[in-house]
């Protein structure tokens, strides 16, 4: 009796060897070796040593690593299990599935290992390239990560942009992985890295150890209309026109070049360490705090003209320091066009209307300086014409002729008064 019960789990053992899958419990996702069985109808039939045959079908069949022509009965395959028992109880199998695990695990290869690998761009969009990796997957590399010598500094307008990023369609480039998401199907790749070949391993250091408020040393790799690219630490990320610095930053070219040292704060850390927004001006003096003190409504001032747009005319003032003179402060006279009145580079004299903290920047009038110099000069004419009209009045004027009453002699008077008596008597 034990003899035949030892003899009955040998083969039991046998049996299991033999057949591992039919102990096991096939789930979709399952990746599994087979042998194929026979070819029916553009059916591939395979042993996979499960309950029953399983088969692959349609695009299931696409592949990269094996040609439909070259599967034969007897050929090895490995497969990806989509369906383990269908309703006619067999096992649904594909190959193309099983090449992009392989493809998925390469990708996650590279990205561990900071390879370098090369894609093909097939597509564009306003955020940047749509590229093909061999093998049927797709990624993407956003425009912040192209080489910057593909998008000049000059490139703000979207047509410009659109057009350049159009142009690269069919172009292969030298990528590296910076993120995978298979749930999401989302590959990310960026060029700059590739091209310059920097160090991911020292980015992801940097974002499980960075924070608000921290203060990093970078280089400028980046100058576009909407800011500076700067990179600290192995981390990229943007440095907004407006924290470029205290002063009204127009074009970032006009503060730093690509290769500059800076130092910058990190003010935002946004999508998991994927955005990344620095500042420079935070760690320099804000020249405002002096301002307030310094100028007084009222004030008249000297700036620069350093822009002219429909409304007005912006001034520089000092450095940190700027003004707008609104359009209908520039005259009092009618004029056409603003540069008939003002032109980049004038220096004016200027009043101070309002301070705004705010919006930091002074309100002016040009107008009013030009108004108060012609009362200022008027008045001075008036008080001139006033002195010489009172002297020429001392000139011209004739002097008056004194006329003195003569007084009559004494005698004469009693002459008279004898005469009357006389004449009286003869009466």
């Amino acid at each position: 009796m034990d003899k035949v019960k030892k003899t009955e789990d040998k083969t039991f053992q046998v049996l299991l060897k033999e057949h591992p899958l039919e102990s096991t419990v096939l789930k979709r996702g399952d990746i599994v070796n087979g042998v194929v069985v026979k070819i029916v109808n553009g059916t591939v039939f395979v042993d996979i040593n499960y309950k029953s045959e399983g088969f692959i079908s349609g695009s299931e069949l696409k592949s990269a690593d094996y040609s439909i022509k070259n599967i034969i009965p007897g050929s090895e395959l490995t497969v990806y299990v989509l369906n383990p028992e269908n309703e006619k109880g067999q096992t649904e199998l594909s190959l193309r599935r099983t090449e992009d695990i392989r493809r998925w695990q390469k990708l996650n290869d590279s990205l561990k290992n900071n390879d370098i690998m090369q894609v093909k761009v097939v597509d564009f969009n306003a955020g940047g390239l749509l590229v093909d990796i061999s093998g049927g997957l797709s990624g993407f590399v956003p425009i912040s990560q192209l080489d910057f010598a593909r998008i000049s500094k000059n490139s703000d307008d979207k047509t410009d942009v659109s057009t350049q990023l159009s142009s690269m369609i069919g172009e292969e480039l030298n990528v590296k992985v910076i993120e995978l998401d298979r749930a999401k199907d989302r590959i990310i790749f960026s060029e700059k890295l590739a091209v310059n070949n920097e160090n991911i391993t020292l980015r992801n250091e940097t974002l499980k150890n960075i924070k608000v408020n921290d203060i990093l040393d970078g280089v400028v790799t980046g100058v576009t209309k909407y800011g500076l690219f700067v990179t600290a630490q192995g981390l990229e990320g943007l440095v907004h026109l407006s924290e470029i610095s205290w002063d009204k930053v127009s074009d970032p070219a006009d503060f730093y070049k690509v290769g500059d040292e800076v130092k910058v704060q990190v003010i935002g850390l946004g999508d998991e360490g994927k955005r990344i927004a620095y500042s420079i001006k935070r760690l320099q003096n804000d020249v405002w705090d002096d301002a307030i003190s310094k100028y007084k409504v009222g004030q008249i001032i000297k700036g620069t003209v350093q822009k002219i747009v429909d409304y007005g005319v912006f001034i520089k003032i000092e450095e940190g320091i700027n003004g707008l003179i609104h359009i209908t402060e520039l005259s009092d006279t009618h004029f056409n066009d603003i540069n008939d009145i003002v032109k980049v580079g004038d220096e004016l004299n200027l009043k101070v209307l309002s301070i705004s903290p705010v919006e930091r920047h002074l309100g002016l009038s040009l107008k009013k300086v030009e108004s108060d110099s012609k009362v200022a000069s008027t008045t001075k004419k008036v008080v001139k014409k006033d002195k010489k009209s009172v002297a020429d009045k001392k000139i011209k004027e004739p002097e008056k002729k004194v006329v003195k009453k003569v007084k009559k002699p004494v005698a004469d008077k009693k002459v008279k008064e004898v005469k009357k008596k006389a004449e009286k008597k003869k009466k």
